[in-house]
């Protein structure tokens, strides 16, 4: 397994008050993995727009998926 295989992971979304624009409650995001962050209680994902940015760890949930639909996520985007 490659490096950027094991960095990737999904998150769905639980609350997008103040950012109905940006996420969707109940929708899957890919999280970039970004440590500085992640520190601070932030996870980074590409929103609505096609672009990552950081919102608070709260509003997501990490998601453990099967590799195989893994990367029909990441090739699909």
């Amino acid at each position: 397994m490659s490096e950027e295989s094991q960095a990737t992971h999904f998150a769905v979304c639980l609350d997008n008050e103040g950012y109905k624009a940006s996420l969707e409650v109940g929708k899957l995001y890919r999280v970039i993995p970004d440590a500085g962050a992640a520190a601070h209680g932030y996870v980074r994902v590409v929103d609505e727009s096609g672009e990552d940015y950081a919102f608070s760890a709260r509003r997501f949930h990490r998601v453990d998926l099967p590799q195989a639909v893994e990367r029909a996520l990441l090739e699909a985007s």
